[in-house]
């Protein structure tokens, strides 16, 4: 059995009782102590050994280090002996070399003498030579021979303070300024027609110029330039006098240099092609001839005729462009037609263009939309060649006198305006689709004509103007528009906007004031892509100038008053059905029947107008027109039942059947024109107004000694003075009436309750309110249920056919199974 080397006491205790469990185990105790001590011999040898090896271990070690330290002092002398016979070396090579380096150094020095002499006698001969050259007119040679001199005298540039580079210098100084006197006496018998008497002259010029460049580049300019003086100098002499120095006279002066380029393109070969000459010529030709334009125009006493103006602003035009092309240039940066193209689209809905747009986008959001987005690249280009931009050159110039013809086109398109609005037939052409006035079209292709006119001439100030004139022929005919429109008004909105008397529209006017709502919506949205079009093609410093804003709120303000105006019609309409209502004998009344006659003549109204509107107007702009009759209707029903006379319990009855057909008529609206989408705020609105009339006719129906609490109930925003109408609707006498107003006026003039006329229409009801747990509250919640309830039975009275078909109407209020107002219908 082993024995653990290491164990602490209480492992060794385990140890011992696991060896010796039982007291007869403990006869095995002396085998056991035998061979712990022989294991501890053992142990006692293993490490004596290991000292002894140690030991042994520990020499050996410092002797290995002692030989190592020797074999490092050996190297270190090897190293200092191998330095000294380097040093040794090198010493004895510097001696070997010394007097090569001094006979290396002689030979250079004496080449760089003999080749500095064999340059100096080459350059005093090139200099003889040279100077019998030039005094030759020996061009041809002399331009040869001017290059090697140069090259020659460069080598010298270290030997400048000799005496004798220095007199070779001054005087092939002296010798290139005979050579530039000569040339430049020689050129000056070009064109006076030596060259074709003599006819070595042109040869001769043309070596010439051989010498011009290896002059300096400041000889060349200057004989360039004196040229081109002198070519000129007859220009000036011709058109300075009174009988050219005209406007009219313009297209000769493109014409001369024309014919200049073209007869003397033969002789001008002599210069070489990198002078550019002609180039040059034409630059100095065109700077010129602007500033005498500039002296004729700033010198006309009476405004230029625009005729003559505009052929000269137009030659200018195609003679920058010919130089352009000839001389390198680009086309210009940008471009009218594809931009103005885009004015004669129709219509369409895909921006908010005016304050009824931004009211009722968001309605219509989740039923339609839709967008485009266009982008119109403008292609960049620049001017190769030499670098000079002939555009605009000259034609700049024109740009302050363009004033005549801005008015021009102005009186024009102004013309053109007052003909289309008397050639308008105020109708569209049958099978068009787009429902606009063919006039507003018109409008925009006689200002796409315009400004394609003006942009081919200018695209600075000139334009802008003209795109100023723009927005007053839009506004001019927005007013035209406007003007169109039927006069006068009459009703609540009539009242809200100002306007007097009545307005009487026929199918026709309706289907003309949808046609104008339309055209206006189209004006509006094509100028602003007017003004996209013309920011593109106008130089950079108008474009943020340029802005249609003004008159698309011009447009926005008759799409407003036309639609109204249709409401206006509309009212005017049902002023009769109204005053028929007035009309009514409600007091002698015998019995409840089908729906009056009023109701029919508000329902022929709705049915003959509302599908033409529907058809002809824009969701969002239908939408509009049907929330304004909505603002409209419900109010002046309301308002008309105060204007009846005494009305008894049965003419009660029939006008609270009336008035639900009139709101189930309303309602059928949306239908009726096939826009159902974004209706349903029109319908809250429609139920909300109309259940106010049900409400008060429901308290004309209420008894007496009920009627002051039914209409603190159904009607808690009434005044007092409308109540007392209402009693003298039920037929009270004044005395007979003062005292329910004493009570009416000491409980106050309304129950703080919910609005009974807004809770009877919208759907679904409104949850219950949790009761109110005090004897005195819970008092008072039961009898504002008794007092709705009895209200709401006081329209279940008579059982005619006619009253039928009002049960049947209210049927889904009677299912409603919560809600505060339930016993409105289930008492």
């Amino acid at each position: 059995m082993s024995v653990p080397r290491s164990m602490d006491k209480s492992s060794a205790l385990e140890y011992i009782n696991q060896m010796f469990p039982t007291e007869a185990s403990l006869s095995g105790v002396e085998p056991l102590m035998q061979k712990i001590h022989g294991e501890i011999r053992r142990v006692d040898a293993s490490i004596l050994g290991a000292v002894r090896q140690q030991s042994n271990s520990g020499t050996k070690a410092k002797e290995d280090l002692a030989a190592a330290t020797r074999a490092v002092e050996e190297l270190m002398y090897k190293i200092r002996e191998i330095k000294n016979k380097a040093e040794q070396s090198e010493t004895m090579v510097q001696e070997i070399c010394r007097d090569i380096k001094k006979l290396d150094f002689a030979k250079k020095h004496i080449t760089t003498t003999i080749t500095a002499l064999h340059r100096l006698t080459m350059l005093v001969s090139a200099v003889e030579q040279l100077q019998v050259m030039a005094s030759k007119r020996q061009y041809k040679e002399a331009a040869a021979q001017l290059e090697a001199v140069n090259q020659l005298c460069s080598h010298f540039e270290a030997y400048r303070d000799v005496p004798k580079i220095t007199e070779l210098r001054e005087k092939f100084k002296n010798i290139k300024q005979i050579l530039k006197s000569h040339v430049f006496s020689d050129f000056s018998s070009l064109g006076t027609g030596k060259e074709t008497e003599e006819t070595n002259l042109l040869q001769q010029l043309s070596d010439a110029c051989l010498v011009v460049d290896a002059l300096e580049p400041s000889v060349r300019e200057e004989l360039v330039k004196i040229f081109c003086n002198r070519e000129l100098t007859s220009y000036r002499q011709i058109f300075e006098g009174a009988e050219l120095a005209k406007l009219d006279k313009t297209e000769r002066r493109y014409a001369w240099i024309k014919r200049r380029l073209r007869t003397n393109e033969e002789i001008w070969k002599i210069f070489p092609s990198s002078w550019h000459v002609p180039y040059l010529l034409c630059i100095q030709f065109c700077k010129l001839t602007r500033t005498q334009l500039e002296e004729i125009l700033d010198n006309m006493k009476e405004k230029p005729d625009v005729g003559t103006l505009l052929l000269a602003l137009q030659r200018t035009l195609e003679f920058e462009e010919e130089l352009a092309e000839k001389f390198g240039g680009s086309s210009p940066a940008k471009e009218t037609n594809h931009d103005t193209d885009d004015t004669e689209r129709g219509p369409n809905f895909s921006q908010a263009v005016s304050d009824i747009k931004k009211k009722y986008e968001k309605k219509l959001a989740a039923n339609q939309g839709s967008g485009t987005d266009e982008t119109d690249g403008l292609k960049e280009f620049s001017v190769p060649g030499a670098g000079f931009n002939f555009r605009g050159i000259i034609s700049s110039c024109f740009e302050p006198h363009l004033n005549v013809y801005v008015e021009l086109e102005e009186k024009t398109l102004m013309d053109h305006l007052e003909k289309l609005v008397q050639e308008e037939t105020w109708d569209t052409e049958e099978g068009s689709q787009t429902n606009i006035l063919s006039s507003s079209m018109q409008v925009f292709l006689i200002i796409r004509r315009s400004l394609k006119r003006c942009s081919a001439l200018t695209k600075n100030q000139t334009l802008f103007n003209l795109f100023k004139v723009f927005q007053k022929i839009l506004k001019a005919y927005a007013t035209k528009l406007f003007a169109r429109l039927p006069k006068g008004g009459t009703g609540i909105v009539a009242a809200a906007t100002g306007t007097d008397g009545q307005i009487k529209t026929s199918e026709k006017d309706e289907r003309m004031i949808c046609y104008i709502v339309n055209t206006a919506e189209y004006c509006h949205k094509t100028s602003g892509e007017l003004a996209e079009n013309i920011a593109k093609v106008i130089e950079p410093v108008f474009a943020d100038k340029v802005d249609m804003s003004e008159v698309q709120d011009e447009y926005s303000a008759v799409i407003t008053k036309s639609l109204i105006t249709l409401v206006q019609g509309l009212e005017t309409k049902f002023d009769i059905e109204m005053a028929a209502m007035t009309r009514v004998l409600w007091a002698t009344l015998e019995s409840v029947g089908d729906q009056s006659e009023y109701v029919n003549g508000i329902n022929t109204i709705i049915t003959s107008s509302i599908p033409i509107l529907g058809t002809l107007l824009s969701p969002i702009y239908f939408q509009f027109f049907l929330d304004k009759l909505a603002s409209s209707l419900g109010p002046r029903f309301y308002q008309n039942i105060f204007k009846c006379k005494q009305i008894s319990e049965t003419g009660a009855q029939q006008m609270l059947l009336d008035t639900q057909a009139v709101k189930t008529i309303l309602l059928e609206v949306p239908s009726l024109a096939k826009q159902t989408s974004g209706a349903a705020n029109y319908s809250k609105y429609v139920s909300r107004e109309m259940s106010k009339a049900e409400a008060l006719l429901k308290v004309i129906l209420s008894p007496l000694d009920s009627v002051a609490d039914t209409y603190r109930a159904l009607l808690p925003e009434g005044t007092t003075s409308e109540f007392q109408r209402i009693l003298e609707l039920k037929g009270l006498k004044k005395a007979d009436q003062q005292t329910i107003l004493d009570d009416f006026n000491k409980h106050g003039p309304s129950i703080k309750h919910p609005s009974m006329a807004s809770a009877v229409t919208i759907a679904p009801a409104l949850p219950a309110v949790p009761a109110i747990s005090s004897p005195a509250t819970s008092a008072v919640a039961a009898s504002r249920e008794d007092v709705l309830a009895r209200a709401a039975a006081l329209g279940r009275g008579a059982a005619t056919t006619g009253f039928k078909r009002f049960l049947a109407l209210t049927e889904a209020a009677k299912d409603r199974k919560d809600g505060p107002f339930r016993k409105l219908f289930n008492p």
